[in-house]
């Protein structure tokens, strides 16, 4: 059994539906399980009706009305118009609306989870029936029912022994009675003790196919992209750009840490614990063979560009003169992580304690206003932070040629840039 993991791209439409209903096709000997994402940028759409429902802001149901009709617009292209499903479509889009009709009882990151898993619903839905319709058997399976987390919203942390068991014991289930049938399920979401929803994390569909894999000892993971592969550097911004066709775990996971955005930084562990290999290859041209990661004494050589741009260089001293010691790192590090903000580079000196973070991250402004009742605070914002792995002193040159470095570290694999953009 293989584990096929389709990302929103890949059904964005009904042409893409179609072609998702081709791959899987060709794979049945496989059995594969199908884990698919929200279509297309249908997540965005939903943050934005959550961002309106939470603020405030905007018209929730004029918000869901667009969504709907993507939705059944791609639905009446794929299936007849008495078709069942319209009414599974009809009722989650009723829970939206209920969602956005009642007063905010708790936190943002709650409501979030509540909204923004309807786009992994959704898809589902509207897969599963086409499967169907054209002849491949598939049993649509609920992920709030499989995958057990705790009440972490945004970033659920899941509950092994329970997911695995529950994973194995419905799996088995719908063999017994569908035999060879495939299971399709989402991607991204799972769900508490309490039956609330949660979201395993921004992109986290790759995590949640290598949850399944892991709990079934897959063969293997496929994660199909709009990609050939896992490149050496994102080709919008290096033009140069190669497939890497091979990759160890151990690189896979350095790169998902310093940014590459082709694998979840959390997909990894799992795969590596049980030794299950993972394939990226691409919906678009599916024959290619891709980049295989897996064996972890597999050496890459080929020098690999990873661009973050939208990062902010906060520099801490103390307010006293003094030198930064163990209990200043514990302060800051303690504002962090209650606000779950991602450190990308750190680097400290006698008087100064310099993280580099993301932008995007709607707390870091609380966080300075925290952090300068105790400390000096500077930053630079609209900063890039370039990293190399298996670097050498030409390409370094070459990448901060008239450009401003306000921070560099190297090691014996990587080196790292902040660059300003002032």
């Amino acid at each position: 059994m293989i584990v096929f993991k389709f990302g929103g791209a890949s059904v964005k439409d009904a042409a893409g539906v179609r072609n998702v209903a081709t791959i899987v096709s060709s794979h049945l000997a496989e059995m594969p399980f199908i884990v698919i994402s929200a279509m297309g940028k249908v997540t965005n759409a939903l943050e934005e009706i959550c961002n309106a429902y939470v603020q405030k802001s905007g018209d929730c149901s004029l918000l869901i009305e667009k969504l709907k009709s993507f939705h059944f617009s791609i639905a009446h292209e794929l299936l007849p118009q008495n078709h069942p499903v319209f009414d599974d479509l009809e009722n989650i889009f009723a829970e939206l609306y209920w969602a956005v009709e009642e007063e905010q009882i708790k936190s943002y990151d709650y409501e979030y989870d509540q909204i923004v898993s309807a786009g992994e619903m959704l898809s589902t839905r509207i897969v599963s029936a086409y499967l169907n319709h054209i002849g491949i058997s598939v049993v649509w399976q609920d992920a709030r029912d499989l995958i057990r987390t705790d009440e972490t919203f945004r970033e659920g942390q899941v509950d092994w022994n329970f997911t695995s068991n529950k994973i194995q014991q419905i799996f088995n289930d719908i063999q017994d009675k569908n035999p060879g049938a495939c299971v399709l399920t989402q991607g991204f979401i799972g769900g508490t003790s309490d039956n609330f929803t949660t979201t395993l994390g921004r992109e986290g569909s790759d995590y949640s196919a290598a949850i399944f894999a892991y709990c079934l000892n897959a063969e293997e993971v496929i994660i199909w992209k709009d990609v050939p592969g896992v490149l050496n550097a994102d080709p919008k911004v290096f033009q140069e750009a190669v497939l890497l066709e091979e990759i160890s775990y151990y690189d896979a996971i350095e790169l998902a840490f310093f940014g590459a955005t082709v694998i979840h930084p959390k997909t990894l562990k799992p795969l590596q614990n049980k030794n299950i290999p993972l394939r990226v290859k691409s919906f678009l041209h599916p024959e290619l063979a891709g980049t295989l990661i897996g064996r972890d004494n597999y050496k890459n050589t080929i020098p690999t560009f990873i661009f973050k741009k939208n990062q902010v260089l906060l520099s801490i001293s103390p307010r006293d003169f003094s030198f930064i010691i163990e209990e200043n790192l514990r302060d800051i590090f303690e504002e962090l992580a209650s606000r779950r903000i991602k450190v990308n580079l750190m680097q400290n000196s006698a008087l100064k304690f310099s993280i580099c973070v993301n932008t995007d991250n709607g707390k870091l402004p609380e966080l300075i206003e925290v952090l300068s009742l105790r400390y000096k605070i500077l930053y630079n914002d609209g900063c890039e932070l370039v990293t190399i792995r298996n670097y050498s002193d030409e390409l370094a040159k070459k990448l901060s040629e008239n450009r401003k470095i306000l921070v560099e570290q190297k090691s014996r694999n990587t080196l790292q840039m902040i660059i300003s953009s002032n």
